[in-house]
């Protein structure tokens, strides 16, 4: 753990909402490079002027999902890992992790990163990097529609990188930090499996709808930060460009959320640094340790749920162990486990 820092109960936080530039009609590896390159570049500006600003208590900045590369749209598997992907250790980490250095901050995001221990694959991966640059975090989205997961390799995985490489928890000087990304802040048992494990702050990356009525993803976020007496950072893209799509259909909503579910701040559209907070851990800590109806996370009683959950088998692990495979097999495999479930009379 970095020592720049000391311990700190109370701090600012930003989930910073910056246009995503993709990369998609890149040319070759070098071109994609290159666009990544810009797009850090800008964002270590931002990120320089929003402290400023904000002040220099703030300690932890959220990126958005896609920012180095917006999402795959009619690539293969292994012609978005050549493009688009960057390895464990590469240069754009590294490039990051010198702008966390400079200004001694947790820089948390998400990108596609490719694995050795998996050719012709790869995974959406949340990161933080600490103020001497390192990375402390590397977080595997689990559930995804038309990416690979860790659970399609599942065995392979668990024999790689363990449970705890699966929920991954980076105790810190600002708490004990997990990641969440995108649509899995719907998927309660994720951020569970992180709280368990001693999860005070999620930061989480997405690129999402936003509208001015209660979306899905805006009601699990409020419920998730509830449910588990944690603060939920959520840094959403300003749009989208260089993509088919209009450019902001995935625009606007990065907020705060307290462990009490008050959304603390939040923006509207564009790109802003609007949605900054104070991140009080001494509240939290009290709050978790105190008896009482609202301590939610202490009366939970997870034994009666284990047995449910040991004997349902709904969408199948191990499907990608062999490597690459067609995009279609992803919604074929959903397909399938849909019939299944059909004919056992669940849905």
């Amino acid at each position: 753990m970095d020592n720049n820092t000391d311990n700190l109960d109370s701090f600012r936080a930003l989930a910073l909402q910056v246009t995503c530039h993709a990369i998609n009609q890149a040319s070759d590896r070098q071109q994609a490079r290159s666009l990544m390159q810009n797009s850090i570049n800008r964002i270590a500006q931002q990120i320089a002027a929003s402290i400023a600003f904000i002040g220099f208590d703030c300690r932890l900045i959220v990126l958005p999902e896609y920012f180095l590369t917006g999402f795959p749209m009619g690539d293969t598997l292994a012609g978005w890992a050549e493009k688009a992907c960057i390895e464990m250790a590469d240069a754009e980490y590294e490039s990051l992790g010198k702008i966390a250095q400079k200004h001694k901050i947790f820089l948390a995001g998400n990108a596609y990163e490719v694995d050795p221990n998996f050719p012709g694959l790869y995974f959406q991966t949340c990161f933080i990097l600490d103020p001497s640059g390192s990375i402390v975090l590397r977080y595997r989205r689990l559930n995804s529609l038309f990416a690979p997961t860790p659970h399609d390799v599942w065995d392979k995985y668990l024999d790689c990188y363990g449970l705890e490489g699966v929920f991954p928890v980076a105790k810190t000087a600002i708490g004990n930090l997990a990641a969440l990304a995108s649509e899995e802040i719907l998927y309660p048992e994720v951020v569970r499996c992180l709280a368990m494990r001693g999860a005070e702050i999620f930061v989480h990356s997405t690129s999402e709808v936003y509208n001015k009525n209660l979306t899905p993803k805006d009601a699990a976020k409020i419920t998730r930060a509830v449910e588990n007496m944690a603060y939920v950072v959520s840094a959403n893209t300003a749009g989208i460009a260089n993509i088919a799509i209009p450019i902001a259909s995935a625009d606007g909503g990065s907020k705060i959320i307290d462990h009490r579910g008050i959304i603390l701040a939040e923006t509207g559209a564009g790109e802003s640094m609007a949605a900054f907070a104070e991140i009080d851990l001494g509240a939290l800590r009290r709050d978790r340790r105190r008896p009482g109806l609202n301590n939610l996370l202490a009366r939970q009683r997870f034994e009666l749920y284990a047995e449910s959950y040991r004997q349902s088998h709904f969408y199948p692990p191990n499907t990608m162990l062999k490597g690459e495979v067609d995009r279609k097999h992803f919604l074929q495999t959903q397909q399938a486990t849909i019939e299944r479930l059909i004919q056992l009379g669940i849905i």
